[in-house]
């Protein structure tokens, strides 16, 4: 079921659609050497078929796994003799490129440069940190997503439909192949967007069917959600990703992360990594409730599952199921506080109810110095100036000078907040008191507001010097 042309391929539209940058340089006539980043059946292999045809350039395809520096010499030596022969252009595609060694990856790189392959390479691995980076800076990398559950599901309909190559013909079982909803639904949730493991289910689960002479009242057989479950050899969940087991678990994980248990949390987590849900909303949630049920009580929340995202975003599953796990325990054991939330909530509907209100003249921006004249930053006090770094002045429009928002609670961090505000607002009580502000007591040492224009241009002159020399160095390469 390889797609025999860009028409058939599917997914990727954010380089292969209408718009796509590779589409639109195969039109020219033109590729250069790239590689292709993404999880296992996202279409790799066939995205590079594909692009070699436009070009009607000659595929030659080797794994990384199985071949060595003699089987890249005899490539490169066939695509040579072609280019010498009729000009003809060669493709080398190396599937899982990261596994080949630092000296077989500079193998490569005379034969890039000087243009006898075109290289396209094909990686699940992250390729900065597993492609040497000399061929690396001459390739150019595409990062490929996974299918959607509509994509997938459009592969799996092909298969079972197409009377030349699919189930509904020759290959297929005689009568043809048909899918109900549920066992449908099921395999393509199940595929987590690998469309290969989507088509290797559906072959197994209709072997099953037939092997048990399972089929509908038009004669075709007819796996059942048993059959799919048994060809994935994992049980299907009871978890629909569209519908409301999606909500249902979503929710169960979200409560118990705010009810601080944390292995309800990691139950939940690994229902909903092993029913093919998308980590990113798992990740997602995480962020959320990590500001809004955890908020300032333990500020660091945020930055574990917000490092988390990123972690993910780096490694992929499965590996990123150990930052998840982390992620999830670390807010489900956290202090709870919404205090911040609240505050911007109370905010919000102050702005509602009034409007945008005039900023007070002292605060203003005086960008310009015939502002002053109008009161535009008149007034104003640094606070770095003052005892504590801090002196008493309104910030909040008239209409709301009294108002208080953010009133912090005593779990956590958020107890030492509430008692630094605390400290605060009595020392701005005292100095109102005594009638005058106190002076920072302690020296600042003496700048020149005017130096940092003098470094910046001293920067930018570095720089430019270093490119031409990394420039020249290419060059000399």
């Amino acid at each position: 079921m390889r797609p025999r042309d860009l028409s058939e391929y599917v997914g990727q539209d954010h380089l292969v659609g209408e718009r796509g940058p590779l589409r639109r340089s195969v039109e020219r006539g033109y590729l250069g050497s790239l590689l292709l980043w993404g999880p296992p059946g996202t279409g790799k292999t066939s995205l590079a078929r594909l692009l070699s045809a436009e070009i009607n350039a000659r595929f030659v395809s080797l794994s990384a796994v199985m071949s060595g520096v003699a089987d890249i010499r005899a490539a490169v030596a066939g695509a040579r003799d072609r280019l010498e022969l009729d000009g003809g252009r060669t493709i080398l595609f190396i599937d899982e490129i990261h596994r080949f060694n630092k000296a077989q990856q500079d193998g490569l790189l005379p034969h890039v440069e000087d243009g006898t392959i075109i290289l396209i390479g094909a990686t699940t691995e992250n390729p900065y940190f597993e492609v040497n980076g000399a061929l690396l800076s001459r390739l150019r990398v595409w990062r490929l997503e996974p299918l959607s559950d509509d994509e997938v599901a459009t592969v799996v309909r092909r298969a079972i439909a197409d009377p030349e190559r699919g189930l509904a013909g020759e290959l297929g079982p005689e009568g043809g192949v048909h899918l109900d909803d549920e066992p449908f639904d099921h395999l393509v949730g199940l595929a987590g967007g690998d469309a290969r493991q989507a088509l290797n289910v559906l072959e197994g689960a209709v072997t099953l069917a037939e092997a048990e002479a399972l089929r509908d009242d038009a004669g075709r057989v007819s796996p059942r959600l048993a059959d799919v479950e048994a060809a994935a050899q994992q049980k299907i969940l009871a978890y629909d990703r569209a519908g409301d087991g999606h909500y249902d678990t979503a929710s169960a994980f979200i409560k118990s992360l705010r009810g601080n248990d944390p292995d309800a949390a990691l139950y939940w987590l690994a229902t909903m990594i092993a029913a093919g849900e998308d980590p990113r909303f798992i990740v997602r949630r995480l962020i959320i409730s990590a500001s809004e049920d955890v908020g300032n009580a333990d500020p660091r929340a945020l930055q574990v599952a917000v490092a988390a995202a990123a972690a993910l975003d780096w490694i992929g599953l499965p590996e990123a199921q150990y930052a998840l796990a982390q992620a999830t325990t670390y807010v489900a054991t956290a202090p709870k506080s919404n205090r911040s939330g609240s505050a911007y909530w109370a905010a919000v509907a102050d702005l509602e109810t009034s409007g945008a209100l005039p900023v007070p003249m002292p605060i203003r921006s005086a960008g310009h110095h015939g502002l002053k004249q109008y009161g535009y930053g008149v007034g104003y006090r640094y606070p770095p100036e003052f005892d504590g770094s801090d002196i008493a002045q309104q910030y909040l429009p008239d209409a709301l000078v009294d108002r208080r928002y953010y009133l912090p609670n005593d779990q956590g961090y958020e107890a030492t907040i509430a008692q630094r505000m605390a400290t605060r607002h009595e020392a701005r009580e005292a100095t109102r008191q005594r009638g005058r502000p106190e002076r920072e007591s302690i020296p600042a040492p003496k700048a020149d507001p005017k130096a940092g224009g003098s470094i910046m241009r001293t920067r930018e002159e570095n720089r430019r010097k270093l490119a031409e020399t990394e420039k020249k160095d290419a060059e000399g390469a």
